[in-house]
């Protein structure tokens, strides 16, 4: 089974974004996704400083490199932008929504299918595979036993599939910046204030709990997903790749470390109290791992 780095979800500096994927050409990962997802107007890297890097990383670390796309398409900017992402053909495309799938297959670019594309049935799946699709993330509300459903009864060859085991899990998106909102700015003119809560910001319930965290136009869940004490029953389904998600650049190495811990020695490093596994087991999302 194989490791993965997901696109940054969050907005860093420009040298921190080119320090921390410096230490993950080192690392364990065997997947490394680049470029921006959330908001098109976070331009530390511009598409590019992206595959310039994404040269840079895949001649230094011989790791396969993905180009994401974003999630929410807004403006004329954002289609010339992901045109120039379909133009090339040195790396696959993470496509984010069905403008992203209609593009890499008119120019028959091998893609994979985000997490933030509805894949819930075989026969999407299959539809897909059609257009050029080699490998679907699987959405993050779905269960182990949808899962299972999905690969027994896939009419073919199943694509390659990865799943979302670790981070704050990507749950929906607006056209709103509830970041600039929060501080009483407008989106068109924000100041960047997503720059400054580089790991989002908590929303808490009116008991203290933590129910969500936003970050720019995207709502995330509360809890770190975990699903890494689960790595087994994971390879066991069928499972070809898993997602580690950067949250800061010491804990997604640390995550990383962990997997490999775990393929050494079956020991994990101890998690924190604020971390999940519900959707796995087709429980609520914020249901704590192994309660």
């Amino acid at each position: 089974m194989k490791l993965s780095v997901g696109p940054i979800l969050y907005f860093w500096p420009r040298q921190q974004v080119l320090d921390f994927y410096a230490q993950v050409a080192e690392s364990s990962a065997d997947i490394i996704y680049l470029g921006e997802t959330v908001c098109a107007k976070r331009r530390e890297l511009n598409w590019r400083d992206w595959l310039d890097l994404a040269r840079d990383l895949a001649q230094i670390s011989g790791k396969q490199i993905v180009l994401s796309s974003l999630a929410l398409i807004e403006a004329q900017s954002d289609i010339k932008t992901l045109e120039k992402y379909c133009q090339q053909e040195e790396f696959w495309l993470e496509a984010n929504d069905m403008a992203a799938v209609q593009l890499a297959a008119q120019r028959q670019l091998p893609f994979v299918a985000g997490p933030a594309v509805n894949i819930y049935n075989p026969a999407t799946l299959a539809l897909l595979q059609q257009q050029g699709l080699k490998r679907w993330v699987m959405p993050v509300e779905l269960s182990a036993e949808h899962l299972n459903a999905m690969l027994a009864n896939y009419p073919g060859t199943m694509p390659e599939t990865e799943v979302f085991a670790w981070g704050h899990m990507p749950l929906a998106y607006s056209a709103r910046c509830f970041t600039a909102r929060q501080q009483n700015l407008p989106k068109d003119n924000c100041g960047f204030a997503c720059l400054a809560d580089n790991t989002g910001k908590d929303v808490n319930t009116q008991e203290g709990n933590t129910l969500f965290k936003i970050n720019g136009i995207q709502t995330l869940s509360g809890h770190c997903y975990n699903l890494l004490p689960h790595l087994q029953q994971l390879q066991g389904q069928g499972v070809d790749i898993i997602r580690i998600s950067p949250e800061t650049p010491a804990g997604t190495l640390a995550a990383l470390a962990n997997v490999q811990a775990f393929s050494q020695r079956g020991q994990f490093i101890l998690r924190d109290e604020k971390q999940c596994d519900g959707y796995w087991f087709g429980r609520e999302g914020m249901q704590i791992a192994n309660s």
